[in-house]
């Protein structure tokens, strides 16, 4: 399968913009590696559930853009909807879909592969939820690094655009060990959805810290990051957000995780070094710290202040432009599943 260009090539439109949003990782700091993390999680109130810092700051800005829709998916079991649900209400999110997975439904059933198979559950869900809305929409897309989830989301956007082969997608699927009821059910979703490429970017949060250099494979639409300031400012370049907006990020990680001037500094030139932002975000963020008021940022004004004058004196690198490359679904899928089980192993030697 090879792949020519990534993304839509026309200019951005913020009412025309979905975003999809994974869960546990992404949004929430949630341990599932033991039996003894699932058990814990399984019995945790609303309250005690952890937000990735900065990420509820990240999602409440975008819902203030009016996007054309945010949608939540996540692998955890339709039991956990009622608190989970309760956790977005109590950090201020809005949300206009939100799918979890039919674990019990499928246990029941004696599908057992089901409850690990996260490729075919996340790619149904995200054709299934695309199929009736119109063809014009762009997506942004929300993913970490703890299982398969850049890989299943670049599957799914090059899809959309009738990059893959029923071929290769069947190859794909059975090495992934879909189960069998639900291929013919994927490819028909496949043949029902409009042709058109419509993923802006992947933002892959790095929970397990796995190397940059994994991701190069994907080409410049995706985009790992280590903090929310990272994604927000890439999404100021793209002209998704404000540079106000990004700031109020950057303001919850100065309150709530003391980053300093230099971490938020270094946070900007990390992520300008692999292209993701440039000038455009940098002369926003200024102009606006530039005219801010005192208080408008709260606490976090005196750091926001102290970065934006190291930032104005800090050259930028200037990164060679990434080509978008050929991408080879099949020995993809046995890279990544390769990696997810190396970063969990990892996670496992330190419990």
């Amino acid at each position: 399968m090879s792949e020519t260009a990534q993304g839509p090539q026309e200019p951005l439109d913020r009412s025309r913009l979905i975003y999809r949003w994974d869960l546990d990782k992404t949004y929430l700091r949630t341990e599932f590696d033991t039996v003894r993390d699932l058990l814990a999680r399984a019995f945790e109130r609303a309250a005690d559930k952890r937000t990735v810092p900065g990420a509820a700051a990240l999602l409440r800005e975008l819902r203030a853009t009016e996007p054309a829709g945010i949608y939540i998916l996540s692998g955890s079991p339709e039991q956990m909807r009622r608190v989970l649900e309760a956790k977005l209400r109590l950090d201020g999110i809005r949300w206009d879909g939100f799918t979890l997975k039919p674990s019990l439904r499928n246990l029941l059933r004696g599908h057992i592969r089901f409850l690990k198979d996260q490729v075919g559950f996340k790619l149904g869900a995200m054709l299934g939820s695309r199929e009736p809305l119109p063809a014009e929409l762009d997506e942004v897309l929300f993913g970490d690094d703890a299982e398969t989830d850049v890989f299943t989301y670049s599957l799914y956007a090059d899809l959309c655009a009738g990059r893959v082969s029923s071929q290769t997608l069947l190859e794909v699927l059975e090495r992934a060990a879909v189960t069998p009821e639900e291929v013919p059910r994927l490819l028909r979703k496949v043949e029902q959805i409009e042709r058109r490429d419509h993923c802006r970017r992947i933002f892959i949060h790095l929970d397990r810290m796995s190397s940059l250099s994994t991701f190069e494979a994907y080409g410049p639409r995706v985009c790992p990051f280590y903090n929310y300031f990272q994604p927000a400012l890439s999404l100021l370049e793209m002209g998704a957000i404000d540079a106000a907006a990004a700031l109020r990020v950057a303001a919850d990680l100065v309150i709530d995780q003391a980053f300093t001037a230099d971490a938020l500094l270094a946070t900007l030139q990390e992520l300008a070094g692999r292209g993701q932002v440039g000038p455009t975000a940098v002369g926003a963020v200024l102009e606006a710290l530039g005219s801010a008021d005192g208080a408008e940022y709260a606490g976090a004004t005196p750091v926001l202040g102290a970065f934006a004058e190291v930032l104005a004196r800090t050259e930028l690198p200037e990164p060679e432009p990434a080509a978008a490359p050929e991408l080879d679904y099949v020995e993809l899928l046995t890279r990544e599943r390769a990696r997810a089980k190396a970063a969990k192993l990892r996670v496992l030697g330190r419990h």
